[in-house]
């Protein structure tokens, strides 16, 4: 059974109308962890994810089954701009944006082709920015937050094992998040990061045992995190214990990252 994602979080809400939070990536790992502290704390939710994705949160119950989910290429502009069009037609407002959708590279530099590169850097960093900018006019009106997904990798550079293309969206991830603070505090909208250390996800099954075994040891807490960790930390980012935040990329990386 998926685990509950920490204690209740405060939502201020200053309508009668149920807050409504639009979460990409919702059928991953991470991205289902958030989708479910969300619903358990009385948001209703626009699960959004590529047609045809492995989702986690599969109609196994009344509960799931009637999970609102909606198709999306989010790089691509067109399909982003209806996605938020249709959240907004269906539940009347916006008041949160979560993008989870996320993928690795592999390998040196010179083991990169452009193709690859500009798969990873679409897919990390050009959705966020796509999904802003559609979400920009309906945040405003809400005095909405985003949250978005960053990494160690962003931080640190990173490595072969998630590549060139990978660390640098992820960097650029966290830079989109501090210029949008300062461009967007005066429409009351809030953005924060999150920058992830190894999260047990299925992002990380393309790993030997080899480097499984490596990466926790440099991990100092020994371990790796937990999606409902993270979906905890986005959770805290969109409440209102977190309402003089902004611009802030928080370190999830059990100590890798000092």
């Amino acid at each position: 059974m998926p685990q509950k994602v920490g204690p209740l979080i405060e939502f201020s809400n200053q309508s009668d109308k149920p807050l409504v939070a639009l979460v990409v990536g919702a059928g991953g790992g991470i991205g289902s962890a958030v989708a479910r502290g969300f619903r358990d704390n009385g948001v209703e939710v626009a699960h959004a994810d590529q047609e045809g994705a492995d989702r986690e949160e599969r109609p196994q119950s009344k509960e799931t089954a009637d999970l609102a989910w909606f198709n999306i290429d989010a790089c691509n502009e067109a399909s982003v701009g209806r996605l938020v069009e249709a959240v907004v037609e269906r539940f009347g407002r916006l008041d949160f944006l979560v993008n989870a959708a996320g993928i690795t590279g592999h390998g040196r530099l010179d083991e990169t082709s452009l193709g690859d590169w500009q798969r990873v850097m679409d897919t990390n960093l050009t959705s966020c920015f796509l999904l802003c900018r559609a979400a920009y006019p309906h945040l405003k009106a809400s005095r909405g937050a985003v949250a978005l997904i960053g990494s160690s990798n962003g931080v640190n550079g990173g490595s072969h094992l998630s590549g060139p293309a990978y660390a640098v969206a992820k960097a650029g991830i966290h830079n989109l998040t501090r210029y949008l603070a300062k461009e967007w505090a005066a429409d009351g909208i809030r953005i924060n990061a999150v920058a992830p250390g190894p999260i047990d996800t299925p992002m990380l099954d393309r790993l030997t045992e080899a480097q499984h075994t490596r990466l926790r040891e440099i991990v100092p807490l020994g371990r790796y995190g937990r999606a409902e960790e993270v979906a905890a930390n986005i959770l805290f980012l969109c409440s209102s214990g977190s309402a003089w935040q902004t611009g802030t990329i928080v370190n999830i990386s059990g100590g890798m990252v000092l």
